[in-house]
């Protein structure tokens, strides 16, 4: 039981890995652009499909086309953010967050939409990174596919982090996050920081895409499922923390593995992973509304 009870951890931090890739992407745009990306999920779905066809049609190895996915994705992230956000930076627009939330909302559904024109409803699935499975905990198997899927993820999350604390452009980021007036007095380009924040909040969600495609495989409903976690982990590690999204999507993917593992009916588990994220949000939000490390957010001016 104990080695069941730790495969399933295990498998539950490789989902919460990329819970959290999916979700500091969205803490990202959030803090910086203060409107909430309902486009997001499906960002992470055309991430996984640009990773499957540059493997099928280009011949890129597996691991690299993970980084030339995520290179596609902010610039299609850009190219969104450049097409249809900018308004919100005009004085002329009174209700920025409604604009954003409208705008976001008809994204999500025109590219699941397109999604099944272009690529089909049926689930495709890239070659693995590793064929096999490693053995552990008394003989249980777990994939070499989900070891290179959570490796991966948590390089990917220790560059962000760097980028964030120890760039130029990470510092700026954070300085626009704080105060956009005060980050324009000293030279700061605000909407250049706009189009950075939501190309590396794609980015990261096309990297979790690429790399969750041999595991899961691809369709064009599978942001959505993603998507609502994300909402969660974010409200739980608190509005425009990175640090705590982090934190958050590690305990709920484990706890969440668990719950589902722990169940009298292991097959009805799926149905309830949902609920479970739900429950603990509002359990954490009755004693600490603000999340594990949130701070109070500010709307766009």
């Amino acid at each position: 039981m104990l080695d069941y009870i730790l495969i399933q951890a295990a498998n539950g931090l490789v989902i919460g890995v990329m819970f959290a890739l999916i979700a500091t992407g969205l803490t990202i745009i959030f803090s910086i652009l203060k409107i909430v990306n309902f486009a997001h999920g499906e960002i992470y779905m055309m991430g996984g499909y640009f990773g499957y066809y540059v493997i099928t049609l280009l011949g890129v190895p597996p691991f690299p086309a993970v980084l030339v996915a995520m290179a596609i994705t902010f610039l299609f992230s850009i190219g969104l953010e450049r097409g249809l956000l900018t308004p919100l930076y005009s004085p002329r627009i009174e209700r920025k967050a409604d604009y954003g939330i409208l705008i976001t909302f008809g994204l999500s559904v025109f590219l699941r939409n397109i999604a099944i024109i272009l690529f089909g409803p049926f689930p495709l699935r890239p070659p693995s990174f590793i064929e096999g499975s490693l053995a552990v905990f008394g003989g249980l198997m777990i994939s070499y596919d989900r070891l290179v899927a959570a490796g991966g993820g948590l390089l990917l999350l220790v560059a962000l982090i760097w980028f964030l604390n120890r760039t130029v452009w990470g510092q700026a980021l954070n300085a626009v996050s704080q105060s956009r007036e005060s980050a324009s007095i000293v030279g700061i380009n605000s909407e250049r920081m706009y189009m950075l924040a939501f190309g590396v909040g794609g980015a990261l969600a096309g990297g979790a895409g690429a790399l969750i495609a041999p595991i899961y495989s691809l369709s064009p409903s599978m942001g959505l499922v993603p998507d609502t976690q994300a909402f969660v982990i974010v409200i739980l590690g608190g509005l425009g923390s990175v640090s705590g999204t982090i934190i958050a999507a590690l305990l709920l993917g484990i706890s969440q593995n668990l719950f589902i593992a722990l169940l009298p009916d292991p097959s009805r588990g799926p149905s309830y992973a949902n609920a479970f994220g739900l429950f603990i949000m509002m359990l954490v939000l009755l004693f600490r509304p603000t999340g594990i490390f949130g701070r109070h957010a500010v709307a766009m001016d």
